[in-house]
């Protein structure tokens, strides 16, 4: 017989899925040095599409991790920031990169980055 291990806390579940999930992490990482506009951050991740970019944006921002701020220019300018509550995946986005830089190789030179 086997002893039960204790059940996995569901915020840290829901946390872990809305991080985790393709690009997010990213896109946060994008957005910690400052606030971008959409095509700056689309080129910080050159294999993101943009309607992926905008699904994501929109998913961040509505679990209140990004801000989306358009500015009356002319043309309108539209730029994404980092709230507090997303600032504060700092540490342990510096966490996992640390862990990649031990664990993860290193793409074949001309490889995908994703593969």
């Amino acid at each position: 017989m086997h002893e039960p291990i204790a059940p996995v806390c569901t915020r840290y579940h829901r946390a872990v899925e809305l991080i985790g999930r393709r690009w997010a992490g990213a896109i946060i990482q994008a957005l910690l040095p400052r606030p971008a506009r959409f095509a700056s951050i689309r080129d910080a991740i050159p294999e993101i599409s943009d309607r992926m970019l905008s699904e994501r944006l929109k998913e961040l921002e509505a679990a209140g991790i990004i801000t989306r701020q358009v500015h009356a220019d002319v043309p309108v300018r539209v730029e994404y920031a980092l709230t507090e509550k997303g600032r504060d995946l700092e540490a342990a986005l510096a966490a996992i990169g640390a862990w990649a830089e031990r664990w993860i190789a290193p793409p074949a030179p001309g490889a995908r980055a994703s593969a």
